[in-house]
């Protein structure tokens, strides 16, 4: 991380939490929670490094590193409460603690924020990309709920999951700061191209460690997907192959014993381990062939070593 890069994200903790302020001690609870948590601050990264390439301002590209990470942040509240999550980045999730209106409500509290932050943008492009962004976190949720209540399992449908409450988040952050800096279209194209590749293989590799890392390494137990009743790209590849096991597991909700331990085995025999690398190595080049719109700078090569670290985690 450059020291500029260091600089600015420490400026984006201060401004998120201007952002997040409320009267409302629980409002302000799980904001404080939420910006004490942190996390790695991924997307913010990629709206400061696009900035980078595109000659964006600085109150301009943090304002779409505001606006993203709220909604996101946003959806994290919402996602909890959908998937009966006990914990967040190690802490009792916010619904948990503070009751399901409660955290219901600090989503929605975020989500009124980022409407201020597209006010003051004054972008028309940028307002449609954050609302367009918006429904297809939506809708990529949605999808993956309706896929294992209706048994619509394939990697069609499983793209189009994670495309929707993943990557769209990634590519919004950096098309969004190609809009405020009313870059060429081309560099526009090819930073939500990189976004959407990049999203992709992030979800993918996350998805192939739940079921196939290790759980100390991972800081909770394995199968957790499996367990929700998820079906992710390992399992996908096998089931798409005809085989009834991983099925049976699917529908029970890995609710018997062993059942994570003996879908770990059939993911490593029939190949659908080396199948997901795969993918995540096609969605990593891709990503990287979008670069090739923009000049060799310390930010590209930033971006670019961004997107192979999700090959290399699972090599």
């Amino acid at each position: 991380m450059t020291p500029d890069l260091t600089t600015t994200l420490a400026t984006f903790e201060e401004r998120i939490a201007q952002e997040l302020h409320s009267d409302v001690a629980f409002i302000a609870a799980i904001a404080g929670e939420l910006v004490g948590a942190g996390g790695k601050r991924l997307r913010p990264t990629l709206s400061f490094l696009a900035a980078e390439m595109v000659g964006a301002d600085d109150d301009s590209a943090m304002g779409v590193a505001l606006a993203v990470e709220l909604l996101h942040s946003a959806s994290l509240l919402h996602d909890d409460l959908i998937d009966d999550a006990s914990t967040r980045r190690g802490a009792a999730a916010a619904f948990r603690r503070y009751g399901n209106v409660v955290s219901v409500m600090s989503g929605d509290f975020m989500l009124a924020r980022v409407l201020g932050l597209l006010a003051r943008a004054r972008k028309d492009d940028f307002t449609q990309l954050m609302s367009a962004t918006a429904v297809a976190i939506c809708e990529g949720e949605v999808l993956q709920f309706q896929m294992a209540t209706l048994e619509t399992w394939s990697t069609d449908t499983y793209r189009q999951v994670i495309e929707g409450k993943t990557a769209a988040l990634f590519a919004a952050a950096l098309e969004g700061v190609a809009i405020v800096a009313g870059a060429p279209d081309e560099q526009r194209l090819a930073l939500r191209e990189f976004g959407m590749a990049y999203g992709r293989a992030f979800q993918m590799r996350d998805d192939y460690l739940d079921l196939l890392g290790d759980a100390a390494t991972l800081g909770k137990p394995i199968g957790g997907d499996l367990r929700e009743g998820k079906a992710t790209l390992p399992v996908l590849s096998l089931i798409e192959d005809g085989l009834a096991e991983p099925v049976a597991i699917l529908r029970r909700h890995a609710a018997d014993e062993g059942d994570v331990a003996r879908m770990v085995e059939l993911v490593r025999e029939f190949g659908g381990d080396a199948r997901t690398r795969s993918a995540i190595h096609a969605e990593v080049g891709l990503a990287l062939e979008s670069l090739t719109a923009f000049r060799r700078t310390p930010a590209r090569t930033a971006l670019a070593d961004l997107a192979a670290a999700e090959a290399d985690r699972i090599a």
